[in-house]
């Protein structure tokens, strides 16, 4: 099987559509979503949030997944309005308050409809995916060789938030340490989560969070050929949110 993984989605419907048309996806006579090249769809994480159309993008997700033409794992935007949908107490900002006003114009069946179909794919999805006999790894926001293979509480953060250090930057980001600079395993990490103008190699690693809703653009990358697709963004450009790195 080979994969065409997407990068943080956030919202942007129009730009995921754009992108898998490009990739080659179309709908064969029975209305499902496939590609002649007997290719897969994986998306790791941040379907929703800051963007303008994230539960067109909750509906979409969950039609791929149900049909068995896509896989998905969570990122920390997911974790966090799953937890709004399951009725906890959780702090309605960082762009989750779009959704949730998407939410809240929903008829009371509507919102029973999305919430349940969006439980329900955070519930079945993996912390994170070890795909292509575990050669090819998706975490939303990477994970550490040491930790491929476990699930406890530490590995749940850094898949969810990366390698934090609990400071923040003068615009607000949290300061995240360069893990993948430091990776020096074989297999091929796919991650997102830190927006960056290109897709950004480092060894085996690949960043293709191209921060669409920032106005970057939208990144798949096809495994294992090892090309990035990109479409551009709608939404305007907000520079101070993209990172930088020294490679």
């Amino acid at each position: 099987m080979n994969y065409d993984v997407i990068g943080d989605i956030h919202g942007c419907y129009d730009e995921l559509i754009n992108l898998i048309n490009e990739l080659g996806y179309s709908r064969d006579q029975n209305g499902i979503l496939n590609h002649q090249d007997n290719r897969k769809l994986v998306f790791l994480g941040d379907l929703t949030d800051r963007g303008p159309e994230s539960l067109k993008v909750v509906h979409f997700v969950y039609e791929l997944l149900e049909n068995e033409v896509a896989l998905y794992t969570p990122g920390n935007h997911c974790d966090k309005l799953y937890r709004y949908f399951c009725g906890r107490d959780v702090q309605i900002r960082h762009g989750l308050e779009t959704t949730v006003d998407e939410f809240k114009a929903l008829s009371s069946n509507e919102q029973v409809t999305v919430a349940s179909k969006f439980k329900k794919m955070v519930e079945e999805a993996a912390l994170y995916l070890q795909l292509a006999d575990n050669q090819l790894i998706i975490a939303h926001a990477g994970i550490r060789e040491e930790f491929i293979g476990q699930r406890h509480k530490a590995v749940r953060t850094f898949v969810l938030y990366g390698d934090i250090t609990g400071e923040r930057h003068p615009n607000g980001m949290p300061v995240r340490r360069d893990w993948a600079k430091e990776y020096t395993g074989e297999r091929t990490i796919i991650y997102g989560h830190t927006p960056v103008k290109e897709p950004r190699k480092a060894g085996s690693t690949i960043n293709i969070d191209t921060g669409c809703v920032f106005g970057g653009s939208l990144t798949a990358y096809r495994y294992p050929e090892g090309q990035t697709i990109s479409v551009p963004s709608s939404m305007p450009l907000v520079e101070e949110k993209f990172h930088t790195f020294e490679d």
